[in-house]
């Protein structure tokens, strides 16, 4: 069977893909490798999400991508909110290592790339939660994903996230609002939902 992205793939050969990307108005340059989410370019998803997030009512504090891959969504929030670091976290050890080097690419020094799956290597509480869930994975992981950022939000905090209506954008948004007390689908875009929910 082979390495799923979600997995640790680490034996897998090598096929190094180097491209750039402009994300949130700079010029990023990424390297990918086989084993990883999405190798030959930044998804759609992770695109629209990235584009879309507002800052200007998330509060001051840090940001975690959960289930960073290479690093597309993370550094490019880096790049952009230089003035808060952003805890980026996989449990895939090849798209760390290339997380790691892109940052060092791209010269941004305010993220903090570690091995956690889900939360379980994540204490701190964040001003923002974003993530493109590895759907994958199964719902057990997204559900996880969804659920457990209240506990890592501060105040004020917002979730944001990306899913297809056909892997289950509906059920999420019903779960975040459960989570929350509201919800709100932010944008639509060829059948992918954004969604934000925020700790009051």
């Amino acid at each position: 069977m082979a390495n799923q992205y979600f997995e640790n793939s680490t034996d897998l050969e090598h096929e190094l893909k180097k491209f750039d990307f402009t994300l949130r108005g700079h010029n990023l340059a990424f390297t990918s490798d086989s084993g990883v989410f999405s190798r030959q370019t930044i998804d759609f998803g992770s695109r629209v999400l990235i584009e879309s997030i507002n800052f200007d009512e998330i509060p001051a504090g840090n940001i975690l991508d959960v289930g960073c891959g290479y690093g597309p969504i993370g550094l490019a929030l880096a790049k952009e909110q230089n003035k808060r670091q952003v805890v980026m976290g996989d449990v895939n050890l090849r798209a760390l290592d290339l997380a790691r080097d892109n940052a060092k690419a791209n010269g941004i020094k305010n993220v903090d790339i570690l091995e956690s799956d889900v939360y379980d290597k994540i204490t701190d509480k964040f001003a923002l939660v974003v993530s493109n869930p590895p759907v994958r994975a199964g719902k057990k992981v997204v559900t996880d994903i969804l659920k457990n950022s209240i506990n890592h939000l501060i105040d004020g905090g917002e979730l944001w996230i990306i899913l297809q209506k056909k892997q289950g954008a509906p059920s999420a948004k019903k779960l975040m609002k459960e989570t929350f007390g509201n919800v709100e689908v932010v944008t639509r875009d060829k059948g992918y939902y954004i969604l934000k929910s925020c700790l009051n």
